[in-house]
């Protein structure tokens, strides 16, 4: 039991383990963020443009009668097909995944930006001729003139 216990806690700490945990405590906060951005932000603007169309509503009573909600279809004991709530979490994936693709995007480009190769140093050619010589150079290894 103790080297049960022993390999477990070595297997635990390593770093990648003990990094994975940290990354899905942030993926979980950072998935909050982006459902609240969803939710609250673009799911209101979107029923706006859509003219107030509610897809989490949509249902069929599968007793074949008209229900005005889908709660009052289950308070009256008829079961319901919710096509509404599937078609609205489907669209909110596509949003989120959106979200998180304009994310990785900026990311990437601020990453990019910071990782910017220096400038070449210009290029020493040899005034007689006209060859690639390395800035340190006092001969020109082509045509072996003295460099200045």
């Amino acid at each position: 039991m103790k080297k049960f216990l022993t390999d477990f806690k070595a297997f635990a700490m390593r770093g990648n383990v003990m990094d994975m945990a940290i990354g899905v405590v942030i993926g979980t906060a950072f998935g909050k963020i982006t459902s609240s951005l969803v939710s609250d932000i673009f799911m209101p603007v979107l029923g706006i443009l859509t003219g107030g169309i509610n897809l989490s509503g949509l249902f069929y009573a599968l007793d074949g009668q008209h229900y005005a909600s889908a709660q009052e279809a289950a308070a009256a004991g008829a079961g319901t097909l919710n096509y509404g709530l599937f078609l609205q979490n489907v669209l909110d994936f596509l949003l989120i995944a959106l979200c998180m693709f304009l994310v990785v995007r900026v990311i990437s480009r601020i990453k990019r930006l910071r990782s910017a190769p220096e400038p070449a140093k210009p290029v020493r050619l040899c005034p007689y001729c006209r060859q690639e010589v390395a800035q340190d150079a006092t001969r020109c290894p082509h045509c072996t003139s003295m460099l200045e």
